[in-house]
């Protein structure tokens, strides 16, 4: 969360007077899911999670965590509307906030996969053995 914190406070004050803020908020959410992914990548063995159902439960937590701290920061610290909070996740118009939802969702399961896969665990993760991922 903290990086995800610095990682907007950088695309307010470098990014969006170069591009504007709607463009800048579709680019952070490639280089935030990025951040996400990358973050993910290097902790999800210490977050020692061996199963499919429980990394897609840690990333509904993950999601479940971020929204709550968006929407309460958005609406309680910085005094958006509920509307301005909404306009962040329509996608017909260009908002490509749920798309960084769904990785930031999928990030434990997708990590833990390849780094199963770079270890020659691929069939522990893909269901040989009940779903387990091995560290």
């Amino acid at each position: 969360m903290g990086a995800e914190v610095i990682h907007g406070t950088l695309r307010t004050v470098f990014l969006a007077p170069r591009t504007g803020d709607f463009r800048a908020r579709q680019i952070s959410v490639f280089t935030g899911s990025a951040l996400i992914l990358g973050n993910t990548y290097l902790t999800i063995k210490w977050i020692g999670a061996s199963r499919k159902r429980t990394l897609v439960g840690i990333g509904l937590a993950w999601l479940f965590l971020t929204l709550h701290f968006e929407l309460g920061l958005g609406r309680w610290v910085l005094h958006n509307s509920w509307e301005r909070l909404a306009a962040d996740y329509n996608l017909r118009k260009g908002r490509l906030q749920p798309v960084g939802l769904l990785l930031l969702t999928l990030a434990p399961f997708l990590m833990a996969r390849l780094r199963a896969r770079q270890h020659n665990n691929w069939p522990l993760l893909v269901g040989k053995k009940k779903g387990v991922v091995a560290g």
